[in-house]
């Protein structure tokens, strides 16, 4: 199944967003939410940001497999939505608004494009 190369690549992704907001509350000793430390809440919202949009991205992915989509759609749109996701998680780590921007414009076109792509390849004939 290649939408579980994705979910593999996606999940180091969020494994690394983890270990970032590990290291700045061990260094600034924060145990619980951001303590209303700015580079806590800087990794914090990284992290949770990829939480919200990995998740269904990838079921989308694994059901228009599953539908039979062509093989180059999942990979194009798995490229798209791993770069997507790097770009983002980077411009909030950095603070760069313009890699924020890009990589929230790719993901979006990926989940927009998956919506669409599951519709079309919906298996109508088997569904009553």
């Amino acid at each position: 199944m290649i939408t579980a190369l994705y979910a593999a690549l996606l999940t180091v992704l969020m494994i690394w967003l983890a270990i970032e907001v590990i290291k700045q509350r061990r260094i600034n000793l924060i145990a619980h939410a951001d303590g209303g430390v700015e580079s806590l809440q800087v990794v914090r919202s990284a992290q949770s940001n990829a939480m919200d949009y990995i998740p269904i991205t990838v079921i989308l992915m694994g059901f228009l497999e599953m539908n039979g989509a062509s093989v180059w759609f999942i990979h194009v749109l798995g490229v798209a939505f791993l770069l997507g996701r790097v770009i983002h998680a980077k411009g909030i780590l950095t603070k760069n608004l313009k890699g924020r921007k890009v990589g929230m414009v790719l993901t979006l076109i990926c989940m927009i494009s998956l919506i669409v792509l599951n519709l079309v390849y919906l298996p109508f004939d088997k569904m009553f």
